[in-house]
């Protein structure tokens, strides 16, 4: 079983403060317990950015918005780059 590290950038700080605030609190909660067990796990809300965002991988918590992260595999580090929407 894996057990990576997830880190916050500075990016999605903001996104944090919006997610304690509204109603997707435990739906970020669980998204972030699934990264630290394996962030490649195929379900529903998984996806892979297309080459603008190389690398980068994404979950949604809703329709609207979604958790954008990067794996650095060699470190087993899971950063999160934003937790909110892009549509904004």
């Amino acid at each position: 079983m894996r057990s990576d590290t997830v880190t916050i950038k500075n990016s999605a700080k903001v996104d944090l403060r919006k997610i304690k605030q509204s109603n997707f609190k435990k739906q970020f909660e669980e998204v972030i317990q699934a990264l630290k067990e394996d962030p490649y796990m195929p379900t529903q809300s998984f996806e892979k950015l297309r080459p603008t965002h190389e690398g980068r991988y994404s979950r949604r918590l809703s329709r609207q918005h979604r958790v954008v992260y990067k794996v650095d595999e060699k470190n087993k580090v899971v950063e999160i780059y934003s937790a909110w929407t892009h549509y904004e």
